[in-house]
């Protein structure tokens, strides 16, 4: 039985110089599927070259589609880069938190921690990418600043109870997860381009160094003498 000319699967028949016919089959995305193939190639693009490096029209190209159809969808090359930005970031935080928020030995926890985000490098590459990117949109939310504030807030919770019970000063353990977080966040940006030693070597290092500094710590610091000449 032959197919009408309105059914979306018609075959469209045209004669090749040999005089064979060529098949082809015409097929259309949805508008979720276009979405997702844009965010996609957005993704890749913006890791390669950065949010300043990549306009609308390179998006379009690499999808295969118009530049009205990059803006019926985010509105432009801004909407996009929000929209893979809030997704990387929620990904991440929901690694770092779930590690945070086990019912675990706090040394346990940090680890987590630490093996996630390297987790998260190593197989999200481009989205971390992004991340640590400085970028002109979303500047107060969506940022990897904004993200590390957040996790900065689950470090504290374990460190609040843990300072408690050693006498120190409670007040000080949101300083300290700024430490610990930032600590771990330069060095995953370090093993980004090297990736040795393996991830597992890298996260017991960050620990050890967290924890049994952490274990020694002096219930009120201060600098030597000459330090502060």
């Amino acid at each position: 039985m032959g197919q009408g000319p309105g059914d979306p699967a018609r075959l469209v028949l045209a004669e090749g110089g040999s005089g064979r016919a060529r098949v082809s089959r015409r097929s259309r995305m949805t508008g979720t599927q276009r979405r997702e193939q844009l965010l996609d190639v957005g993704r890749r693009l913006f890791a390669e070259r950065g949010f300043e490096g990549t306009s609308v029209e390179e998006i379009a190209a690499a999808a295969k589609v118009s530049k009205p159809v990059v803006y019926e969808h985010f509105g432009g090359k801004e909407g996009l880069y929000a929209v893979v930005v809030d997704r990387e970031v929620q990904q991440l935080l929901a690694i770092v938190t779930r590690a945070l928020t086990a019912d675990a030995h706090p040394k346990v926890l940090l680890e987590g921690a630490a093996l996630g985000l390297l987790d998260y490098i190593e197989t999200s590459t481009d989205g971390f990418r992004i991340l640590v990117r400085d970028s002109p949109v979303a500047q107060s939310t969506g940022t990897f600043s904004s993200l590390l504030g957040d996790t900065a807030t689950q470090v504290e919770h374990v460190l609040v109870d843990a300072f408690a019970a050693r006498g120190f000063d409670r007040k000080a353990a949101p300083m300290y997860a700024q430490m610990l977080v930032g600590m771990v966040a330069m060095t995953g940006q370090w093993w980004l381009e090297s990736r040795r030693p393996k991830k597992a070597e890298v996260a017991a290092h960050l620990v050890n160094l967290a924890w049994n500094g952490l274990s020694g710590l002096e219930a009120r610091p201060r600098l030597t003498p000459a330090a502060r000449q």
